[in-house]
């Protein structure tokens, strides 16, 4: 029993959207909430998807389109000055989501100040209280 116990406790299952590019005006320079800049957006869920295996349906796991919307709406949407303030906005919004236990967010834009750079990013994780 011990060794079905901690197999049950250790599964993780996860969603994954990477790549999602959305149009925002954010930054703490008055120049980058003046124009559009593109940011990459990241999101990882943990929740159980064992009955959506089984099922094959949209009920049983969490919306890959909801996901994305939050996300959306949180960068195409109020200005503000940091990434951490839009990945966690992005955060709550998932975690207020049906079926997701936990959510990392990752937020990534490329600041024309600070060239050259691959992206300035920020990567949190938060767990439904």
């Amino acid at each position: 029993m011990v060794g079905a116990q901690w197999r049950e406790n250790c599964r993780v299952d996860r969603i994954l959207l990477e790549g999602m590019s959305f149009s925002g005006r954010h930054g703490v320079r008055p120049a980058e909430r003046e124009q559009d800049q593109e940011f990459v957006v990241d999101i990882e869920i943990e929740a159980d998807l064992a009955a959506a295996g089984r099922t094959d349906q949209l009920a049983d796991t969490v919306d890959y389109s909801a996901v994305r919307g939050v996300a959306k709406r949180t960068i195409e949407g109020e200005s503000v000055k940091l990434l951490e303030t839009l990945a966690t906005r992005i955060a709550d919004g998932v975690l207020a989501l049906p079926k997701v236990r936990a959510v990392a967010v990752r937020v990534a834009k490329r600041p024309p100040s600070m060239a050259p750079i691959e992206a300035a990013a920020v990567h949190i994780s938060r767990t439904r209280a």
